[in-house]
């Protein structure tokens, strides 16, 4: 025979009757009492234990400040902004161009790049519906070589 319980025959309990335990509960078995001030203690040995957080910013090179005021090289058609206002340093995205997990490629692996562009070649922003992303990378590697060739021209990059 297959025991049931009250809820499962009724859907409920019935009103005024106290769950019954089978087994009386042991002595000692119930809450401990709460020390005073053991939660803090404990948080701050953890505190203590723990490293500080390493703060790191971008590091500013000559060629990423030489890209203030600089006019777009990626020009990505129906993207670009054209403002000089907000052209940055563009770095590849690519491996094979020395990027990697927590790693920025170097700065001979970049272009200039007006905040619109750089948001499309880093993936804040879709690409547009009419570019390939083989044709956005064909367009970094034009616009990287420019780049290259204006900073080599005023002796930033080597």
């Amino acid at each position: 025979m297959i025991r049931t319980s009250p809820i499962a025959r009724t859907g409920t309990l019935k009103q005024g009757k106290p769950i019954a335990r089978k087994t009386p509960m042991a002595r000692g078995t119930g809450f401990k009492p709460a020390v005073a001030g053991a939660g803090l203690l404990r948080v701050a040995a953890v505190q203590l234990a723990r490293k500080p957080m390493k703060k790191s910013r971008a590091k500013s090179t000559p060629a990423r400040r030489a890209a203030r005021g600089r006019d777009c090289t990626l020009m990505l058609l129906g993207v670009c902004n054209r403002d000089p206002a907000t052209t940055v340093l563009c770095h590849s995205n690519r491996l094979a161009d020395g990027k990697g997990m927590g790693l920025k490629a170097p700065d001979s692996a970049a272009c200039f790049g007006c905040s619109d562009c750089h948001d499309v070649l880093d993936g804040r922003r879709p690409l547009p519906g009419w570019i390939t992303r083989q044709q956005l990378e064909d367009a970094f590697d034009h616009a990287m070589v420019i780049t290259q060739e204006q900073l080599k021209l005023e002796g930033i990059a080597a």
